[in-house]
Formats: structure tokens, C-alpha cells, sequence
């Protein structure tokens, strides 16, 4: 069965309201511009420390999802570990379906 958030993640990507990469995903956290962080469950031990890290710190909210292939395969790019989503009603929208899901 398709996630719902997967459609809408997408969505986002295509609209140019996404990070990819570890590197710009933790400048768009420190610069806040980050308003939802998504992390593949399947994500080496130091990124996720990093990045789970970081979102505490500065209080952006984070969820690991699903594993990278079903990650990727909903942006359309391939390999990818963690997205950062920037804008606001992408992000809430996002967090209620993710909500949603763990508790259903």
C-alpha cells in the first residue's frame, strides 16, 4: 500500500521546496530554513546522529521513514538518505499524515 506522505513528498520536490544532502540539509536546520526533516530508516549510525541532532537542537521536527529506495523512488532521485522539506504547509501537512500513520 502507498503512504499517502509519499505523494505529498513528491509533490513538494517538485515544487523546489526540498534539501537533498547531507550537508545542505544541515545548513537549511541551522539557518531554520528546514521545517521538517525526513531520515530513511535505513540511514548509517553518524548521519542519523547528525542530523536527528541537529533538528533537536534547533527544534525542527524529525521522522524517520520508510527505508531510502521508497524515499528516493517518491522525489525521483536515486540514493537518498534524508530530505529536508522548507516550506511551511508542505512540512504540516506532511507531520499530520506521518502522525496519523504511526498512531493508525
Amino acid at each position: 500500500m502507498k503512504k499517502p506522505y509519499l505523494n505529498l513528498l513528491g509533490m513538494a520536490m517538485r515544487a523546489g521546496k526540498c534539501t537533498l544532502g547531507e550537508e545542505s540539509i544541515v545548513r537549511d536546520i541551522q539557518k531554520r530554513r528546514a521545517k521538517l526533516v525526513l531520515i530513511a530508516e535505513d540511514i548509517g549510525p553518524q548521519t542519523k546522529k547528525k542530523l536527528t541532532d541537529k533538528c533537536s537542537f534547533y527544534e525542527i521536527p524529525c521522522y524517520t521513514v520508510d527505508d531510502r529506495q521508497t524515499l528516493s523512488q517518491a522525489i525521483g532521485k536515486t540514493g537518498r538518505v534524508a530530505i529536508a522539506v522548507l516550506e511551511k504547509g508542505f512540512a504540516e501537512k506532511l507531520q499530520s499524515l506521518l502522525d496519523e500513520s504511526i498512531r493508525g
